[in-house]
């Protein structure tokens, strides 16, 4: 089973994000036109409630993946590990290399798949955890690490019914036991991912389940581990963040948390499981306040047309700071802790808002697009339901031109 205990890496004095962190402080008296808040007390929060409904026995790996969804890698791994999480999973090297580079020691385990040998020497060099999805790059992995006198921690990924990476679950026997005899590899895990755990309608997860768990029978009777004994055998885990507020029975070893680490629910049907706070706030301020005749176009291609004199402001957000342009016309901001709409096309770089119901609107003032105001609140799953889409996408696509404020 893998080792949970941090591993020694030198630390450096590079965490590129430090200054975009400080948020005003980098400022130099200049105003953020707009900004992302991260809360780090919701994050160690939402791992500490996690934490209560798994197994005994059962380790939290924290994905940090794609900047933690958006909300800055490196210090969301430096606080979910401070709140008990044993792991962190990144999708690419450079994103697993980024955390070395801030002194993070925690394991880190690579979802991609990796297929040169200048990746494999870079995951091994970074002490990073690989993820092997063929025989093919089993063989390649071994026959790198072996020309650098190297060993290499690896979980093998094994397709349950994801249909994405890995290897066939029908195959899964043969694959560990190639890469148990394959030298300068050392196997610390068996993972799978649940393609609709987030579903009521737990059909289909259950049948990745049970040939997820008929893989690791299959794997007993080879005789290479003592399975009564989770440090003699990799580390066994399945279960993502819906998996994970479902049943323990799908807890194994580890979970892999992604989306309720940063408060929010997978599905809906879940959120009596535990306590959550979403962690990210989008906020962004009034550049100028005008009135407009009535039967006024606004924006691109008038899509919104005045019906009567209206006061409007413009804010300094747009779609390529992540605020989706399919959202025009369609969304409501806060201010004054009040609902407003916003009218017409959103733009690259501004959006507009019908705010007549609020005469002494002042320039400078505070618009919240994601977060709580006073008694109201909008979040990503506002944005998504509204979209069609899923709070996912929604959290990731906030731009880094957006200063991340602690």
């Amino acid at each position: 089973m893998v080792s949970w205990k941090p591993v020694n890496v030198p630390k450096t004095t590079g965490d590129r994000l430090s200054l975009a962190l400080r948020g005003g402080s980098v400022s130099g008296g200049i105003e953020h036109r707009a900004w992302v808040e991260i809360n780090l007390s919701a994050i160690a929060h939402n791992v500490k409630q996690i934490k209560t409904v798994l197994s005994p026995q059962t380790a939290l790996m924290a994905v940090v993946k794609a900047d933690a969804y958006g909300h800055g890698a490196i210090s969301v791994a430096q606080a979910t590990c401070e709140a008990g999480a044993k792991g962190l999973a990144v999708a690419t090297i450079p994103e697993g290399i980024e955390l070395r580079e801030a002194g993070i020691d925690q394991p880190i385990l690579v979802l991609g798949a990796a297929h040169t040998p200048e990746e494999v020497k870079a995951i091994a060099h970074w002490n990073l955890q690989a993820t092997l999805c063929t025989p093919q790059q089993a063989l390649l992995f071994s026959q790198t690490l072996n020309t650098c006198n190297q060993t290499l921690s690896v979980h093998l990924n094994i397709d349950t019914g994801m249909s994405r990476l890995g290897t066939a679950w029908q195959q899964a026997t043969e694959f560990v036991q190639l890469v148990q005899r394959l030298p300068n590899l050392t196997l610390v895990g068996i993972y799978s991912h649940f393609a609709t755990a987030d579903s009521p309608d737990q059909t289909v997860m259950r049948q990745q389940h049970q040939r997820f768990q008929q893989v690791i029978d299959n794997i007993k009777t080879l005789e290479h581990w003592d399975f009564s004994q989770p440090s003699q055998r990799p580390c066994l885990h399945i279960s993502n963040s819906a998996a994970a507020l479902t049943d323990q029975a799908l807890h194994y070893d580890l979970v892999r948390v992604g989306l309720a680490v940063y408060g929010l629910y997978p599905a809906p049907h879940l959120q009596s499981t535990v306590q959550l706070q979403p962690a990210m706030q989008v906020k962004a301020r009034v550049t100028q306040v005008k009135t407009l005749d009535a039967d006024t176009g606004v924006s691109y291609g008038y899509r919104y047309v005045t019906e009567k004199p209206t006061k409007i402001a413009v804010v300094g957000i747009g779609y390529a700071d992540g605020v989706p342009r399919n959202l025009s016309n369609k969304m409501q901001v806060l201010i004054r802790g009040q609902f407003v709409p916003q009218i017409g096309a959103v733009t690259m770089d501004q959006l507009m808002l019908d705010v007549s119901s609020i005469p002494d609107l002042q320039v400078g003032e505070i618009v919240t697009l994601l977060g709580q105001d006073g008694k109201y609140s909008i979040s990503a799953d506002d944005w998504a339901d509204t979209l069609g889409t899923i709070s996912w996408e929604i959290l990731c696509g906030f731009k880094h031109r957006l200063p991340r404020i602690i």
